[in-house]
């Protein structure tokens, strides 16, 4: 009965997000309380019965209920059970009722934390996140129900795709959604301000920390698969361009070029058009994503092999949604005006320019996606489209982006003086270019690709010390010590300061490893031993291993530099007992200046093995970026100046309407 419990709960929440998206929206728009009042309770009502629908789901995995189809295509009774739980996001059906779950906790947060919002706003963005949420709960009534019934029942499960079944994906599809849904939070804000005509410093100053929440999820999630290809593909790559990378990839720039706009618009009431076709655009790209994952287009490890159908329905959804919106914006827009002036150096001509830099990047990323994929839809052959087109496109485009990511912070809003610029910058040029020279030196080689991305990293470094300095150094005839000025610091500031190390720790981490980094695939029997950077690494034998639903065999690698020992790594090649699919378990060596990793390949003559062997210099560093990236977005989203903020706005919005 568990199942079809789920079953009717999905059903309650159809009804329950109709009414969520319809009466809050008529009762905003004839200035009716008590029909906008039931936004918040509708708005819980949805969430609850979307997470008892969810739990119904884990508890069937969790019980080896069979008898549900899903069920039975991606669990197993050997499964363990952290990855029997996973399993409920392991396929398409599952992950579409996780997507539905983050959506409905969204709008939980947005009732639950908006308490200080005039009622028609709130009313207006919980009832566009209402229409969402029944958008995908008709997409997974009508064509991906996971609550199906299975006859006869099998003994068994076709137990979950065994690249799957790893610790990352216990966490990075929840982190993943969590950040592609939370832009559903900006894009809610956008419309809810297009219709209500409230485009001013308020509506930005409410939405910021919504869409800075959901980037920090979505740059985690990212982070995540990133570091889960790293170790369970067994190829030592951390980005490949694959096209669900780039679905992921697409919404993360449009919402950084979103985080700047709305800075700009809170701050200065400019870019207020540019910010709302921003909002709409991020939230499309996730629609887009789920496209393109779930529509059966693509080939990929990370893609849903699902009926085009499927497809076809959340095509119809996009273009609704993308459409509606997009026209809801031409017929407004125009009757937003430009906002404050500024000139040409600027901290806003900066933010515009930044903007503009990461909308080209994002649509490059775009071009080379989809490309591949109209051709073969319009008959005219198969092309794929890979590193070095991305290469080529994207890296140039990020050059200048970094390049004013530290000139940005520094300029002044409204007008700002180059030769004031370039005074209080020139130590911080002097000193990234030094460092990336002696770091190059220090390396072995002085290459023009490292030292380009070693100068942009230590260009971000020097210029947000900088920065901290102008901020928190003593002013004449004032005696603050320097820690309480640094915790004077508005927690905003902070975060971007933070995530800018973010993007510079992760450019040091990306040249490094992209420059210095060696390779090496060997044959090797027992005994046989091969180096690689100065480390010696010696093959001593395998032996077979057995899993709770897999078949090991495990290599022992010795590892030693100058005669020391330095580690013993233990690779496998695993194949799972129910699909009976090889799979490639690299071992790895990790400290903070470099990885060791190495993976087994194939089985050769006379028990040898094709062993494929990296040094890798600060890889770490790629993923310690990310998370600062993502922490600073945290904190940022902390500030009280917001929940104060909101305050402020709400007890103006009550006065206006007593006078009135």
């Amino acid at each position: 009965m568990i199942p079809e419990l789920g079953q009717v709960a999905l059903l309650l929440a159809l009804a329950v997000a109709l009414i969520q998206g319809t009466l809050p929206l008529v009762g905003a728009a004839r200035g009716q309380t008590h029909w906008m009042a039931i936004a918040r309770p509708a708005a819980q009502t949805h969430f609850l019965l979307v997470a008892f629908a969810f739990v119904c789901l884990m508890s069937a995995f969790v019980r080896d209920d069979f008898s549900v189809l899903y069920v039975a295509s991606h669990s197993n009774s050997a499964l363990p059970l952290a990855y029997r739980i996973a399993g409920v996001w392991g396929g398409h059906e599952g992950s579409l009722l996780l997507w539905l779950l983050m959506l409905t906790g969204w709008m939980l947060a947005v009732a639950q934390l908006s308490r200080n919002l005039p009622l028609p706003v709130v009313a207006r963005i919980l009832a566009v996140m209402g229409l969402i949420g029944a958008g995908f709960l008709l997409f997974m009534l009508l064509t991906s129900n996971p609550f199906d019934r299975l006859a006869p029942v099998p003994a068994d499960g076709n137990d979950l795709n065994p690249l799957l079944q790893d610790p990352g994906m216990v966490v990075h599809p929840p982190m993943l959604y969590m950040g592609y849904v939370g832009f559903s939070v900006a894009f809610a804000f956008a419309v809810a301000a297009l219709i209500g005509g409230n485009l001013d410093a308020t509506w930005a100053r409410w939405t910021r920390p919504w869409t800075t929440a959901a980037w920090s999820f979505l740059t985690v999630g990212i982070m995540l698969g990133s570091l889960w290809a790293y170790y369970v593909l067994g190829w030592g790559g951390w980005w490949f361009w694959d096209p669900v990378e780039n679905a992921s990839f697409m919404p993360w720039l449009a919402g950084t070029a979103l985080i700047h706009s709305l800075a700009v618009t809170e701050k200065r009431g400019a870019f207020k058009s540019w910010t709302v076709l921003l909002a709409i655009i991020a939230f499309s790209l996730s629609l887009l994503g789920t496209f393109l994952v779930r529509s059966g287009v693509l080939s990929s490890v990370h893609a849903f092999a699902t009926d085009p159908r499927r497809g076809l329905f959340i095509l119809a959804f996009l273009a609704v949604v993308v459409g509606g919106s997009l026209t809801l914006y031409a017929w407004r827009a125009p009757k937003v005006g430009l906002g404050a002036r500024f000139g040409l150096v600027s901290r806003e001509s900066a933010l515009l320019a930044n903007n503009v830099l990461f909308v080209v990047a994002m649509l490059s990323v775009l071009l080379g996606t989809l490309y591949p994929l109209v051709l073969d839809a319009m008959g005219m052959g198969k092309i794929s489209v890979g590193p070095p087109y991305f290469d080529t496109v994207f890296f140039p485009l990020m050059a200048p982006v970094v390049f004013l990511l530290g000139i940005g912070p520094l300029a002044r809003w409204k007008q700002a003086e180059l030769p004031d610029l370039a005074r209080r910058l020139r130590w911080a040029a002097g000193v990234a270019l030094v460092a990336a020279l002696l770091v190059g030196w220090a390396a072995g080689r002085i290459t023009l690709g490292a030292t380009l991305g070693l100068l942009m990293s230590f260009w971000i470094m020097a210029s947000v010390a900088t920065d901290l300095w102008e901020r928190v150094r003593p002013a004449a005839g004032v005696k603050t010590r320097l820690v309480e000025r640094v915790r004077l610091l508005p927690r905003h500031m902070v975060g971007m300061m933070l995530a800018h190390l973010g993007v510079a720790v992760f450019a040091f981490g990306v040249s490094m490893v992209k420059t210095y980094e060696v390779e090496r695939d060997v044959k090797m029997a027992a005994g046989d031993t091969t180096e690689v950077a100065g480390y010696v690494f010696a093959f001593r034998g395998f032996r077979t291993l057995q899993g709770p639903n897999y078949d090991a065999v495990q290599g022992l690698i010795e590892v030693t530099r100058n005669g020391d020992t330095v580690t013993t790594l233990r690779p496998e090649k695993r194949v799972y007992r129910v699909q009976r699919n090889p799979m490639t378990e690299a071992a790895i060596h990790r400290s903070i200046a470099r990885d060791l990793y190495v993976s087994l390949g194939e089985p050769v003559d006379g028990g040898a093995w094709i062993v494929r062997v990296y040094v890798k210099p600060f890889v770490n560093w790629i993923w310690a970026g990310c998370l600062l990236m993502a922490l600073g977005g945290a904190l940022a989203t902390t500030d009280r100046r917001y929940r104060a903020k909101q305050r402020q706005d709400q007890a103006t919005t009550t006065t206006a309407g007593a006078a009135a």
